[in-house]
Order: structure tokens, then sequence, then C-alpha cells
């Protein structure tokens, strides 16, 4: 009796259906992306030229301890209440016209023991090792909330436009180089430029 031939299984549709399917996952999985804090470093600088002396006044200093505990200037400062304080020293404008750091622009209390200028003033931020993460991030972002409210007030008053919307229309075109648009972003951010240092956590 003579054996029956076995059929053949067409295998091409199964590579049909495997690539559909690929498809049909790359198309609705959602992929998530990271969160940080978006910070420019600054460049490698080999130099040996000694940095300048920064007046004490100048530094406003910001620590959490490991307790999530926010100290501003040595004194314990509520979270809401943080960028009011840092608004108010960065637009101090404290200096004077004869040591050339006169601030035309700042409309803050002008007060001598605050700092001199915007391009001055710096905002140093300390944590400590137990810090929580949420702690830490909720300090980040009221400092530079600070920083934003200052530069969109300069964007409506030189340009009669938000600063949002100036960064926003820049990302959006980011392949069509707008001079005019570039020039008034950095502009304003020479006006306030963002100074936030951060030190080395406590070891204890």
């Amino acid at each position: 009796m003579a054996k029956r031939a076995a059929p053949e299984v067409n295998a091409g549709s199964m590579a049909d259906i495997a690539f559909l399917l690929l498809i049909f996952f790359l198309v609705t999985t959602t992929i998530e992306k990271d969160k940080g804090l978006l910070r420019s470093l600054p460049p490698i600088d080999d130099s040996e030229v000694e940095p300048p002396i920064i007046k004490e006044k100048n530094i406003f200093t910001v620590l959490i301890n490991r307790n999530n505990q926010l100290l501003v200037e040595d004194e314990e400062m509520k979270l809401t209440n943080l960028k009011e304080a840092a608004i108010d020293f960065l637009d101090n404008g404290g200096g004077t016209n004869a040591a050339g750091e006169s601030c035309t622009y700042c409309k803050g209390d002008r007060s001598e023991s605050s700092s001199d200028h915007p391009d001055k003033a710096i905002i140093s931020m300390k944590h400590d090792r137990e810090t929580s993460y949420e702690k830490y991030i909720e300090v980040q972002n009221e400092l530079v909330a600070a920083y934003n409210y200052l530069r969109e007030r300069e964007a409506q008053r030189l340009f009669n436009r938000s600063y949002q919307s100036m960064l926003e229309e820049k990302e959006k075109n980011q392949f069509s180089k707008d001079e005019k648009l570039n020039d008034q972003i950095e502009r304003i951010k020479d006006l306030y430029p963002m100074k936030l240092s951060e030190a080395e956590p406590d070891k204890s």
C-alpha cells in the first residue's frame, strides 16, 4: 500500500500575521518618558584662574535636612513661601551706580542686605542624603518657578508676549532657526540668569 504524502503547510501567511502583530504592538504601545530635571552643565574649565570673591549677601542658601524640613537662610520656612522669598532675593536690586551694580529693571526693595543684581544673585541649594526625592523635586520646582516668574514679567514688558509661548514656538520650529526669537529669549535669560548651585549632600 502506497504511503500517503503529508500535506505541506503554507508558512507564508504566518509571516504576514507575525508582521501585522508587530505593527499592532508598535502602534498601540505607549513608552513612558524618563522624568527628571532639565539642566545644562557648564563646560569644563581647565584654566587655573582663581574664582571671584562672592559677597555673602549675594548667596541665598536653601537647605533640606534629613527630616525634610526646609531651612532658608538658616530659618525654617514653609514650601509655599519659598517661591516668593526667592523672587524677593533675585529681584532685590540692591547694587549702587557707584559700584556699577545698579539694576534698572528690578522691582525689589533694593535692600543693602540682599542681592546687588540678578546677575550676581546665586541660589545655593543643599540637601541631606536622607532627604526624600519627592521633597527635593518640590523645592527645585519652586526655585525654578521663581526664575520663570521673573522671566515671564520681563517678556511681557519687553515683547508684550509670554516667555513660555516663546519657548514653545522655539521648540516647535527647532529645525527652522528664528534668529529674532532666539535673541529675544537669550536677552530675557540674561536679565535673570539661572544661577542655581547644588552643593554635595551631607554625609551625616
